[in-house]
């Protein structure tokens, strides 16, 4: 198996952080790595915040129903799109999947967190001082995992067909 294989079939959704910092080197590269997601169009419409204070930390935490969690984490990523780009959403789910990969390859821990139609997303913007013109699509903490569990994945059989789906 090569390193890139390595990396997609190791990550984990993590959790549990020890409390160990992330230097500024594998930050710029999650940066470099969302930089490097595909765009419809070449439209690029996001903006990355990465918040490092424990207040906004916790209070992320507090804000994110399924993400209480983030309270435990060393900083949190924060994706935003334009809205009114066609395929915001798509595009910032590229960006946050290439932040994830990004920090793995690093050996730091992460979980995606829903942003987009979450209750909690206009005052995440607004807690972050981000105009309106942009929407929350998820939110990341990371961390160097104190814990990871490996859950059971389905087969290649049971998730892909070929050609034409049949239920034979």
């Amino acid at each position: 198996m090569n390193l890139g294989m390595t990396i997609l079939k190791g990550r984990r959704s993590i959790r549990k952080y020890k409390d160990e910092e992330i230097s500024e080197e594998i930050i710029s590269a999650a940066i470099e790595a969302a930089k490097f997601s595909p765009t419809a169009r070449n439209a690029q419409p996001w903006i990355i915040g990465v918040v490092k204070e424990k207040e906004t930390i916790n209070k992320l935490s507090e804000l994110a129903t399924h993400g209480k969690f983030i309270k435990d984490a060393k900083l949190c990523f924060a994706v935003f799109t334009e809205k009114e780009h066609k395929f915001f959403l798509e595009d910032g789910c590229a960006a946050t999947m290439q932040i994830i990969l990004g920090l793995w390859s690093y050996g730091v821990g992460s979980c995606w967190i829903a942003g987009d139609k979450m209750e909690y997303a206009d005052d995440v913007r607004a807690l972050l001082n981000v105009p309106e013109k942009y929407t929350l699509v998820s939110l990341i903490p990371a961390g160097y995992p104190a814990d990871i569990t490996i859950p059971s994945k389905k087969s290649a059989e049971e998730i892909y067909f070929s050609e034409k789906y049949s239920e034979e």
